[in-house]
């Protein structure tokens, strides 16, 4: 070690590699509890500074920080606040902010207020016990109001996503309401720090104006640069080196410009990223090409040079404590307080505006930034600094457990926003069915058999597609997914056949961590009689019917069919394999369905042991129950084999369109998580195949009900 202290490029990498390593492994466990990744490099960088490693082990911190290695560290540190300043301004885009109206602006300026009188209030507590008597009063309680004012939009909008709240009506609302937090709270902070640099008010007077100016000037003439280089980008040459190498000179200009200016370099980064046009493409290539190494590298740094200024052991005694309780306090009730209330003024249930209240109470980064400045300008203290930061990692650890508990996956489920609006028409009953699509191959195969399953009079219908989107590494990913749709390419072909068939489709797309508890979750909100999900092949095991299929089919109340596409284009013959299990009947019922919807010819194969003759009678009384209107259109085929499985296979070889089979063990399709069993009916049938399994729900409803998709019948055996 003391040689590496020698050579300052050795210790430097050193750093680099502690610092990035210690972040990622404490963020698995951040994962784990969901918690953003934000707070395991937050956590890492105290851990890493006096408060943990120099408590513990004095000699190892000063070799691996020693003083005069700070100064480096300290500089790069500061890299990583300017360009992910940058990157908050890119992925603010205003379109979010239309057609929100005056609610947003009612709650999100309440929720800036609130706190910040509550802040300056604070302030002549704190003032006489934690300042510098050199530092202006005035000034003191400027920062210390505006430092209550900020919400992390970065995190919430990464805590949004990965609770499927992007595209509900709370989590559009918190969003538009952090968007116009940050530009307000963060004009306010450049006003606090121009006054804190300047030696009087004139100065400070001069330095607005000139800020004022820039901002005109940016708006003015450097936008409209941008958006022809965003059109050129998109339209030609795409994202080169040279407009990468541009770009980044025009940024760094922007934060030296402000710097001289005196409002601080990050405003010019991020007024630089926000006036970026984010149609084009421009944005979102910009965002990929830098987040990773302002996200792995850069902000890692700046929340270990954060956490080796943060000295808990600073905290001596219960008045010291009772000052961090009080901030704490503070924080919560402005945000949380004000946020709730005017949310609740504007007409929002008490569970959607504590909801509200819960997200606009996130902190994080963006407190982090502005108490690094508060400090580097000698507004706080370093006491102060260190109970700010408990403040900001309590508040943003608290969050996802709250509100799990304020907002539970159930009201979720049922506030999400659909991509398109559908109404469906006036009936007497609704047949509701949730198309749980994964990838595009799927989804022509679904809108014709959801076709096939419509046209019975006197009914109407309810078609919900859903795309689910696994969580992803970046922020940008979450909002770009969004604001996108979020279905993308999956949903296309869907919704695509389903128009060409003359079928109204609702896509919903969300970010899920847990697919088969949020398939289960929006079938319920959507009271949906029938889960449809597509079928692709495993990756490892031979289990079809492994993975997400089983925990749906386990957990889900309703009726759940698998759709097996091999090209399926028509339903006019259908075969139903039958032995007499309630999945067997359930999946004779959807047949039923596809007779009285579509016209399709139905034949039942009944599998029987060999053995001597019995009476024929199972297969029999069951369809004459179902089908005795059409009995006419229904075929029988009894045959005796030792294999069931077999049995159907061999009939299936006969040219139909679609084979309907209850799920069982009798044909060979094992409802398991994992295993090595080789289901040879979906492996080797030559057609299209509906697996069915009945509904869990408890009915009582006759055998002919229109809903019978999702019915379990008496046994008539």
């Amino acid at each position: 070690m003391q040689a590496i202290a020698h050579n300052p490029l050795s210790l430097l990498i050193v750093q680099l590699v502690v610092i990035i390593g210690l972040s990622r492994l404490i963020g698995r466990g951040a994962r784990w509890l969901g918690q953003p990744q934000v707070i395991a490099e937050v956590l890492a960088g105290i851990l890493l500074g006096p408060s943990m490693l120099g408590w513990l082990a004095p000699g190892v911190m000063g070799a691996l920080f020693p003083a005069d290695s700070m100064p480096v560290l300290r500089m790069l540190s500061q890299v990583g606040p300017i360009l992910f300043m940058f990157l908050i301004g890119l992925e603010l885009d205003p379109r979010v902010l239309r057609g929100q109206g005056r609610v947003s602006l009612f709650i999100s300026h309440t929720s800036i207020l609130v706190p910040f009188a509550l802040g300056a209030l604070a302030a002549l507590v704190l003032h006489p016990r934690l300042a510098e008597p050199s530092v202006p009063f005035f000034s003191f309680v400027l920062f210390m109001g505006a430092a209550m004012s900020v919400t992390a939009f970065a995190v919430l909008a990464r805590i949004l996503s990965e609770h499927g709240l992007l595209r509900s009506k709370v989590g559009m609302l918190a969003l538009t309401c952090a968007a116009v937090d940050d530009v307000t709270a963060w004009c306010l902070l450049a006003f606090v720090v121009s006054l804190v640099r300047a030696s009087d008010l004139l100065h400070a007077g001069y330095t607005t104006l000139f800020a004022l100016l820039y901002v005109g000037f940016m708006l003015g003439l450097v936008r409209p640069f941008l958006e022809r280089l965003g059109a050129r980008v998109a339209n030609k040459e795409g994202l080169t080196q040279n407009v990468v190498a541009l770009t980044l000179m025009m940024l760094l200009a922007s934060a030296w410009a402000t710097e001289r200016i005196g409002i601080h370099a990050i405003f010019g980064a991020f007024l630089f990223g926000l006036i970026i046009p984010k149609e084009g493409g421009l944005a979102e290539a910009l965002a990929e090409k830098l987040e990773d190494v302002v996200v792995v590298l850069l902000l890692p740094v700046f929340f270990a040079s954060s956490g080796l200024r943060t000295q808990v052991g600073l905290l001596e005694g219960a008045s010291d404590w009772a000052m961090c309780w009080l901030i704490l306090l503070v924080a919560c009730v402005g945000k949380f307080g004000g946020t709730t209330l005017a949310a609740r003024l504007t007409g929002m249930r008490w569970r959607e505006a504590g909801a509200l209240g819960v997200l606009m109470n996130t902190r994080g980064l963006i407190e982090l930034i502005v108490l690094n400045i508060g400090l580097d300008l000698g507004v706080i203290s370093s006491k102060l600094f260190t109970m700010l930061v408990i403040m900001a990692l309590v508040t943003a650890f608290m969050t996802s457990p709250l509100l799990r508990w304020m907002y539970p996956p159930e009201e979720v489920a049922r506030d999400r926003v659909p991509l398109v609006p559908f109404s469906p028409p006036a009936a007497q009953a609704t047949f509701t069915v949730l198309m749980c699509v994964s990838h595009g191959q799927t989804g022509a195969g679904m809108a014709t058999l959801g076709r096939a399953l419509t046209g019975a009079p006197g009914e109407s219908f309810q078609f919900h597609a859903l795309h689910l989107v696994p969580p992803a590494e970046r922020a940008s990913d979450h909002l770009r997914r969004e604001q996108e749709g979020g279905g993308g390419d999956a949903l296309a072909p869907l919704v695509e056949r389903a128009s060409g068939l003359g079928l109204q489709v609702r896509p919903l797309s969300f970010v899920s961590a847990e697919p088969a508890l949020d398939i289960c979750r929006t079938a319920e909100a959507k009271q949906a009689d029938l889960i449809l999900l597509g079928w692709h092949k495993p990756l490892f095991s031979r289990t079809m019917l492994g993975g997400t299929v089983h925990e749906v089919m386990q957990a889900a109340d309703p009726g759940v069919a698998v759709l097996v596409d091999r090209g399926l284009e028509n339903v006019h013959r259908v075969l139903v394999p039958f032995i007499g299990s309630p999945d067997d009947r359930a999946a004779l019922v959807l047949a039923r369905r596809l007779m009285r919807s579509s016209g399709a010819e139905v034949t039942v194969l009944e599998v029987r042991a060999p053995g001597p003759e019995q009476a024929l009678g199972r297969s029999r009384a069951v369809v004459h129950e179902l089908f005795s209107e059409e009995s006419g259109r229904v075929h029988f085929k009894v045959v005796a084999h030792d294999s069931p499985e077999e049995a159907a296979l061999e009939e299936a070889r006969r040219g139909y369109d679609l084979v309907v089979v209850g799920v069982g063990g009798e044909w060979g399709l094992e409802d398991s998580f994992f295993g090595l069993h080789r289901e040879r009916l979906i492996g080797d049938a030559p057609t299209s195949l509906l697996v069915v399994r009945h509904s869990l729900r408890t009915t009582t409803q006759p055998a002919g009900d229109m809903h019978g998709a999702a019915t379990v019948l008496p046994s008539t055996s």
